[in-house]
């Protein structure tokens, strides 16, 4: 059954949607797009008023022609107020920011707020109450209580762990055209409902209890990052002993076991997601008694990455105070403006140390990573960004990166360096460019620093 012969079987449902971040925008827009009435409540009045006029509050790909699409069609709205959201809804989807403590746990403050305020604008009515907020699997207990204290004696709203397994750029894509759907809880009936709003995505749908579904989330974002720091801890060995770790990842993934996706040697992940999970899922283990080496050593291995980046240009250049370097990519992953935890802020940070001055050059994030680090140079153009620079640093695969003319490019540098932390380039069109290349886990140019004067 196709998504239309579907939903006129079942008919339209009224969503609210609880927060109009990347997760709550998304599932908002979409589906509005298959055919539901949305509501999409968030307590920023700028945003909202944004937001009503089409106007979407970051970058993703078809989602502000969705939400103009669809608040134009009547199927989609935006409101402040609780009330508002909830007063008709049959289902309320939650989707606040869940932020690392400094304990590496999540901040659940947003998410309690989240819940009293559902709960208390229900007024009686009974709508089914679904997390898409990334929570710790202790959390459903707490969220029971919340509901049943502010139920009046009526019992508190059924609730469903809904993880998201949306990826920044391809988000509406995902939420589309899911590999899956995971639905937790104790009410059956209730998870069943939920299920029936994804049916005409024609994709499968795991029923399991609701902790269970919670673990699903991060148990899948520790397994990619876990991918990710193996991946380079094999590059640092193909280093040493001359090995090229992109071949090694090819025959890796040859494998049906293994796979291919997530072994791609760099300066590690970053983002909304995996660093945050797996902070969180080490601190839930070691409140239980479990002891987390492993994810603790996915941890290290990225952060590793990048100090590694920074050794290296010491090496070559001798020294970096007073270097010149541009950072070619600001956010943690091309087709985003997204900066949270991306690897060039631990880059410029480290390289600020050292008093290196810096150039950052990004096609979208710039302005998000201006308001975090004002002190440093920008530049959308990596040509105008390299000028007379001593060394670049590629952070992010930009698309714009694979394609750049490098003997142009090394014409407007001082000393022509590239260290590739995404292994986008192919070593020997730098080198014949002029260029002292290093890549991740490939072999390198035997090279010092006072050769660099004849190159």
């Amino acid at each position: 059954m196709n998504a239309k012969a579907s939903l006129r079987a079942t008919g339209p449902k009224n969503i609210a949607v609880v927060g109009a971040g990347h997760v709550g925008l998304v599932t908002a827009a979409c589906f509005a797009e298959i055919g539901h009435n949305v509501i999409c409540m968030d307590i920023d009045e700028e945003r909202v008023e944004a937001l009503r006029r089409g106007e979407t509050p970051f970058y993703e790909p078809r989602l502000t022609d969705l939400v103009m699409a669809n608040i134009s069609a009547g199927r989609l709205r935006f409101t402040t107020k609780y009330e508002s959201a909830v007063e008709a809804a049959d289902f309320v989807f939650i989707a606040v920011a869940t932020p690392t403590t400094l304990m590496g746990a999540p901040d659940l403050q947003f998410v309690r707020t989240a819940v009293r305020g559902i709960a208390r604008a229900a007024h009686g009515r009974r709508p089914i109450l679904v997390s898409k907020s990334t929570a710790p699997v202790a959390i459903t207990d707490t969220l029971e209580r919340i509901l049943t204290e502010e139920s009046n004696g009526a019992g508190p709203l059924p609730l469903v762990a809904n993880p998201e397994f949306l990826r920044e750029g391809t988000a509406v894509q995902d939420f589309l055209c899911p590999d899956r759907v995971v639905l937790g809880s104790a009410d059956l009936h209730a998870r069943e409902m939920v299920g029936e709003l994804y049916a005409s995505l024609n994709c499968p749908i795991l029923y399991t209890d609701i902790k269970t579904a919670e673990m699903v989330k991060y148990a899948s974002n520790a397994f990619l990052a876990t991918k990710i720091s193996f991946i380079n801890e094999m590059a640092g060995i193909c280093e040493k002993v001359g090995a090229d770790v992109r071949d090694v990842a090819r025959g890796m993934g040859m494998d049906p076991r293994i796979g291919p996706d997530f072994l791609s040697a760099g300066i590690g992940f970053g983002g909304s997601c995996l660093p945050k999970d797996v902070r969180a899922l080490a601190q839930l283990a070691a409140l239980y008694g479990s002891h987390p080496q492993l994810l603790t050593d996915v941890l290290e291995i990225n952060t590793e990455q990048r100090r590694r980046i920074v050794a290296r240009l010491r090496t070559v250049l001798g020294k970096l105070r007073g270097a010149r370097i541009a950072i070619l990519g600001l956010a943690f992953k091309p087709g985003t403006d997204d900066i949270r935890e991306a690897p060039a802020h631990d880059l410029i940070r480290l390289l600020e140390f050292e008093e290196v001055q810096l150039i950052g050059c990004d096609p979208i994030a710039i302005e998000n990573t201006r308001a975090l680090f004002p002190g440093i140079e920008y530049e959308t153009d990596p040509y105008v960004a390299a000028r007379g620079c001593d060394a670049l640093i590629i952070a992010t695969e930009w698309p714009d990166f694979r394609a750049l003319d490098l003997r142009t490019l090394r014409k407007t540098m001082r000393t022509p360096v590239i260290v590739d932390g995404r292994n986008v380039l192919e070593p020997e069109r730098a080198r014949t460019a002029g260029f002292v290349y290093f890549g991740i886990g490939v072999p390198d140019q035997a090279l010092d620093a006072s050769a660099l004067v004849a190159v």
